[in-house]
């Protein structure tokens, strides 16, 4: 009877740490986007175009941070009415979605 006990207990005890460690799977697209470096630039380095796209399609934006990456695609930290947003956009001024 002992060793019925203690078996039950040691399943359930098992079945408990697997569901405690679910393993996380990514389609491609996320670890890229993990690895993406950007470096910070003064926003007098940003290129004219994606200047004039932040101030034609966002108005009342306040550029707080740009950075660039290797591809040449910008990252721009904005203050929006009061809230943070992080804009992506290429060197020629296209918004992109990350």
């Amino acid at each position: 009877m002992k060793k019925l006990v203690f078996t039950s207990v040691l399943a359930l005890g098992s079945l408990t740490a697997i569901n405690a460690t679910v393993p996380i799977f990514h389609d491609g697209i996320m670890d890229v986007v993990l690895q993406e470096e950007y470096t910070e630039i003064s926003a007098s380095e940003l290129p004219q175009p994606v200047k004039n796209a932040l101030a034609l399609d966002y108005r009342n934006a306040i550029l707080d941070k740009a950075s660039v990456n290797d591809n040449n695609e910008y990252k721009l930290e904005v203050d929006i009415d009061g809230t943070a947003v992080s804009l992506y956009a290429s060197e020629s001024g296209e918004w992109m979605p990350k």
